[in-house]
């Protein structure tokens, strides 16, 4: 029989953070705790437990919503029309099975992905993983920044020039990360309207253009491409890679921290489980719908359009705007700039005014979110101890300076194509999440009874194979385009290091997944396990 001495140690032992208070993380945004209700332990299913747990979900979903995500979207609709809405699907599918390891990862753990890199990686690895993240999240974040940027500027009709709309975004976004101050509830209440917003925008594009729904269908559920090419599958990958972000993985392994969860109580772990993964289906069916939105209108509207028929269009609307599309007939081009201006030109004013509010709601949610990834992130991999203000000054700046220069020296029309590059370099960082987490969440030792099993090893060691695979493949297309000798001598330079130590990170996740006789030397350790203990009416 245990002893109450013993009950405290065992207690003591399966806490994954150390007792030393020097080494205790540093955290944001867990200033409170969500209390969970207690029900009736014999129901299967509880919605005040369910509404108790909702709110991390909704803000990961955040980044399947943002302006990055909205112009891969309008442009698959413009490119392939409705036919690649299975790929949508599947990459949302695909996302949903990360994020359930990412979650996993936090509440069996207690630790973010970024505190358990750093706490299991060597200083140098650890040190080039944290630059890798810290490279994806600059490039979401000028996507994000450029968006709002451009919203302001067509809700202006061109009076807020891009710097001063990138300036309103940077303030805007310091005082709403100050309304957790209110009440971490409040916070995600403030997500879930601006998620709204995003709903009422797009889906008013969407009754509007009224698109054809057994095409709509069949483009969702019919994995298949007829007369498609290169310009299709190019598309078809960056969806994939515009869906799956690394640091949103980083992201909701530490958003799941913010509910009251007892972890050396095995039975509330696995509730907590299940009712996460239930809230990320349900935030993730929200957004798949409202990426579907987009891609049909612009399916629907502008495939096969010619510059010349939108310009003509827009000529005989009155738009200030027709001068961006020449005359000629090649396919139509958009982005979320010339997104809203064509709308305008074809289904009114109210039409590009209300995509522009849409375009707006995304960029300042995806903002926010990105500037917690980067708060996780920095203090996860340092264990920064500095003020909240001063950290939030910190991960701001790096991602804000960038794109504050470009806007100064670039125009609107030439600042949306950084899409494609901001896209290529996230697909880059992409192994640099999707490694660690699969490592980390295979690890009896860290994970317990709630590490991966056999089926889980393979199938998610398989798919992120295949999703590294085609981001890779979508960044080599990208660089074969730049048709530039220097830049080809140089990026396989790169790619040397790049795939040097993404081996490197393979090397550990094998070792994780069972195969031990890569441990030539025996020098992969890995702390003793994170113990969850039953309760007494589990034993049996």
């Amino acid at each position: 029989m245990k002893t109450e001495q013993d009950e405290d140690a065992a207690q003591e032992e399966s806490s994954p953070v150390s007792a030393d208070p020097q080494q205790e993380p540093v955290s944001t945004y867990f200033e409170e705790k969500v209390p969970i209700p207690e029900d009736d332990v014999t129901k299967l299913f509880s919605f005040r437990k369910l509404w108790a747990f909702t709110g991390p979900g909704f803000l990961m979903s955040i980044a399947y919503l943002d302006p990055g995500n909205i112009e891969s979207d309008l442009q698959s609709g413009a490119i392939a029309g409705f036919k690649l809405l299975w790929v949508l699907l599947v990459a949302t599918i695909i996302g949903l099975l990360l994020q359930r390891l990412a979650a996993r990862l936090g509440v069996v753990t207690g630790m973010h992905l970024a505190e358990v890199c750093n706490r299991h990686y060597p200083t140098v690895p650890r040190i080039i993983l944290w630059l890798m993240v810290e490279l994806a999240i600059i490039g979401s974040d000028m996507q994000e920044v450029i968006g709002c940027a451009i919203a302001f500027n067509l809700l202006s009709v061109g009076r807020i020039p891009l710097w001063a709309g990138v300036l309103i975004t940077i303030f805007d976004t310091f005082v709403f990360l100050f309304l957790d101050k209110y009440g971490l509830r409040k916070l995600e209440a403030f997500f879930g309207f601006l998620i709204t917003i995003m709903a009422l925008s797009f889906g008013y594009e969407y009754v509007r253009v009224a698109p054809d729904q057994v095409e709509v269908l069949k483009g969702m559920f019919v994995p298949y491409c007829s007369g498609c090419g290169a310009a299709q599958l190019e598309q078809a990958v960056g969806i994939v890679g515009a869906v799956i972000m690394p640091h949103n993985i980083y992201l909701h392994s530490a958003l799941v921290k913010s509910r009251d969860i007892n972890r050396g109580n095995k039975k509330e772990v696995k509730e907590a489980n299940k009712y996460y993964f239930i809230e990320s289906s349900i935030a993730l069916f929200i957004s798949f719908l409202i990426n579907v939105f987009v891609v049909a209108v612009f399916a629907e509207a502008f495939y096969g359009k010619t510059n010349m028929e939108v310009g003509q269009k827009c000529n005989e609307s009155g738009s200030p705007h027709s001068d961006l599309f020449p005359a000629n007939n090649q396919t139509l081009e958009v982005d979320i700039y010339k997104g809203g201006v064509v709308l305008g030109c074809f289904f009114g004013p109210a039409a590009l005014y209300i995509w522009a509010v849409g375009i707006l709601a995304a960029g300042q949610s995806s903002t926010m979110t990105g500037t917690y990834s980067g708060q996780f992130v920095m203090e996860g991999f340092l264990n920064l101890r500095w003020s909240r203000f001063a950290r939030v000054l910190l991960t701001r700046s790096i991602a804000i300076l960038p794109t504050l220069l470009v806007a100064v020296f670039e125009d609107v029309q030439h600042l949306t194509g950084m899409n494609d590059f901001l896209n290529v370099l996230q697909s880059m960082q992409l192994p640099f999440a999707l490694i660690p987490i699969l490592t980390f969440t295979s690890l009896t030792s860290l994970m317990n009874d709630f590490a991966n099993g056999l089926m889980w090893k393979i199938s998610g060691g398989l798919l992120i194979l295949g999703v590294c695979a085609i981001n890779i493949y979508f960044v080599v297309v990208y660089v074969f385009a730049l048709n530039n000798t220097i830049l080809y001598v140089f990026s396989a330079i790169l790619s040397f290091a790049y795939l040097s130590f993404i081996l490197y990170l393979m090397w550990h996740c094998l070792i994780a997944l069972g195969v031990s006789c890569l441990d030539f030397r025996g020098s992969v350790r890995y702390p003793p396990a994170v113990l969850v203990d039953e309760q007494p009416e589990l034993d049996s």
